[in-house]
């Protein structure tokens, strides 16, 4: 099992408070061979009586380390991956990267942010680690 994020518990109370129900604290991926990969968190909610639910999974990233490009990079690289196994073994799933608020100022509002946003490589939500509160999505 991988350790938690610094804000695991954080994104979790966000997401109960926003209605979602967590399903899964990891989500395993098993790749063939006897591999598995850990996406931090799977989700549900109702949407509607006729429409059934959405689900989620969830990567929550901290960006502590002194260069936020590198945390950028990273964590996109992670998020590819993930996505594309998560298409195969878990195709009702829609992943979304979770960060606090400030790094969605200082990294995804800025160009590289932005594109990756705009080109639909990623999709992200923000919160307030301290209200434990989801503050935007961007799918």
């Amino acid at each position: 099992m991988p350790a938690k994020d610094l804000y695991h518990d954080n994104v979790k109370n966000s997401l109960i408070k926003d209605n979602w129900k967590i399903t899964h604290d990891p989500l395993r991926i098993r790749l063939a061979r006897g591999k598995n990969l850990f996406v931090d968190l799977g989700a549900e909610r109702l949407l509607a009586a006729e429409r059934g639910t959405e689900k989620i999974a969830v990567e929550i990233k901290s960006f502590t380390s002194p260069s936020d490009m590198k945390n950028l990079e990273e964590a996109v690289g992670q998020f590819v991956l993930y996505a594309h196994l998560l298409v195969r073994y878990y195709p009702e799933y829609k992943l979304f990267l979770a960060v606090t608020e400030n790094v969605c100022k200082t990294v995804f509002e800025e160009e590289a942010g932005q594109t990756l946003i705009e080109d639909g490589i990623i999709r992200l939500f923000s919160f307030d680690p301290n209200q434990e509160v989801i503050v935007r999505w961007i799918p």
